[in-house]
């Protein structure tokens, strides 16, 4: 019997483990401790799921190590027992999203229905987990030794955060080559890298009462998403209320966009609304900032560093969502354009800061792209705030860990044709060195992460358990037959 066959026998207990996994309810949470006051550093159900997993790999004849309940690792030692040269690491995680609303189950009861196995983290990524250690455990009993260690790190916080993996990589290090089981098949051999920063202008002195004033404007809930909604607060000149609302309306008439304006209190509030998308993919949106901040260059306020502001943003940012105003207008042939998304907007009488998202091109770095959007500031009182930056990552196509992982896809699903991609997000291989996103989503599922009733079909986990140990056999064993 051969490694590969070995997984057909082991579906039940795979299903039997993913369900199990599913029912620690492992949402991010805030620190707390056990009875005996041992650190949960991420909440009971995460800790929980952890202690979980743990225990799946050693029943199933792994050393499993806790690194301070930060993450933990399942290994499968080589014949020296050393590790001396390094680890291969398979880096998943089992933090899961928020729940929301629309299921039509327990999202933490795993139930099969028509070949599907439905619940919160069967695809992301308590499944690929799951299939990622018995395609060890296929390996072992098959009764073959690794030349490095092979090691199922378990990373908590990847939905929230990097401390999960920072802590562990502070005490094992990196890997020397590895996957992560959270992207999409045929293999991630490049992600663009990612760099946050803040246009701030600070206003220098605040305008009478009576004069009209933007008092607020809000938008977006978070820097990587295309926000829906915007809304803007008017306060002071009365007398221009009714001529704004007609500029709404004609603007609503004009545009197509759906923005409206009322009265409230000594107020008053206009509101626009967009298309909610992943930062990654603005076109799939339509951002309500934009549309309220076109609408607002219409009106004249008493500030005119308000005015300034908003002209700013309407000549240099507008509805751009490749940096075409802002200078950092970048691309190349495997990532294609630079992908700029305006996430949140905070105006008030002191203070206008807009949140830009930026994914740029492999071949290119973060200075890149700032130095560009500062030169295209010039002298105007707009300053720069960097708050996140990931680094692109890249391997080439003929890269020998990449061929052997195209090799291993190739080999089970028969598609003679598939070819590495270059994606807009971010996996553990921003955050870990040497590794890529191999899998687990195939090219047609239906993406439901993140989403009520998320779902893996069962098909889909035995064929990524084939593939993660046909990668791991080429990768980490001496050629032999099977």
């Amino acid at each position: 019997m051969g490694y590969l066959e070995r997984l057909d026998i082991y579906k039940e207990d795979m299903l039997k483990t993913l369900k199990e996994s599913i029912s620690k309810p492992s949402v991010g949470g805030e620190p707390t401790r056990t009875a005996e006051g041992e650190l949960m550093p991420y909440g009971r159900g995460v800790h929980d799921a952890l202690l979980h997993m743990l225990s799946e790999g050693e029943r199933l004849g792994f050393e499993v190590h806790n690194d301070d309940n930060y993450a933990g690792h399942i290994e499968f030692p080589a014949e020296d027992n050393s590790g001396a040269d390094g680890y291969f690491g398979v880096v998943g995680h089992l933090d899961v999203v928020p729940v929301g609303t629309g299921w039509d189950n327990d999202p933490f009861e795993m139930i099969e229905k028509d070949g599907f196995l439905y619940g919160r983290g069967t695809s992301d990524d308590k499944g690929p987990v799951v299939a990622s250690l018995y395609a060890m455990k296929a390996l072992k009993d098959e009764g073959l030794v690794p030349h490095m260690p092979i090691r199922l790190v378990l990373g908590l916080d990847e939905e929230t955060g990097p401390t999960s993996v920072d802590h562990y990589t502070e005490n094992f290090g990196h890997p020397k080559m590895g996957f992560t089981p959270d992207g999409n098949f045929p293999l991630v051999n490049g992600e663009l890298g990612i760099v946050v920063f803040e246009l701030a202008q600070k206003f220098s002195s605040r305008r009478a009462k009576e004069e009209l004033r933007l008092t607020k404007f809000e938008a977006g809930t978070a820097h990587n998403a295309v926000p829906e909604k915007a809304k803007a607060v008017i306060s002071g000149d009365k007398a221009n209320f009714d001529e704004i609302a007609e500029k709404v309306s004609a603007y609503r008439e004009e545009s197509g966009y759906e923005i409206s304006s009322r009265k409230q209190g000594a107020a008053l509030v206009i509101e626009a609304t967009g298309k909610a998308a992943h930062g990654a993919h603005p076109d799939l949106g339509l951002n309500a900032a934009s549309i309220l901040f076109e609408f607002l260059g219409r009106i004249g306020f008493a500030s005119e560093e308000l005015n300034d502001f908003i002209d700013f943003y309407n000549n240099h940012i507008g509805f751009d969502l490749h940096g075409e105003r802002m200078g950092c207008e970048l691309s190349d042939e495997v990532s294609g354009p630079l992908i700029f998304n305006v996430g949140l907007v905070n105006i008030n009488e002191d203070i206008a800061t807009v949140t830009v998202n930026i994914r740029f091109p492999v071949t290119y770095s973060d200075e890149d792209v700032l130095e560009r959007v500062q030169q295209e500031l010039g002298d105007a009182p707009v300053g720069i705030v960097t708050r996140m930056v990931q680094p692109a990552i890249y391997m080439e196509p003929d890269d020998p860990m990449v061929i052997k992982l195209m090799q291993a896809y190739k080999d089970e699903t028969g598609d003679a044709d598939a070819k590495p991609m270059v994606i807009r997000g971010g996996t553990y291989a921003k955050m870990m060195n040497n590794i890529l996103a191999f899998g687990a989503e195939f090219p047609d599922d239906e993406n439901t992460m993140h989403q009520a009733n998320e779902k893996l079909s069962a098909d889909s986990l035995m064929k990524m358990a084939k593939i993660y140990a046909r990668a791991l056999y080429a990768l980490c064993f001496e050629e032999a037959s099977e």
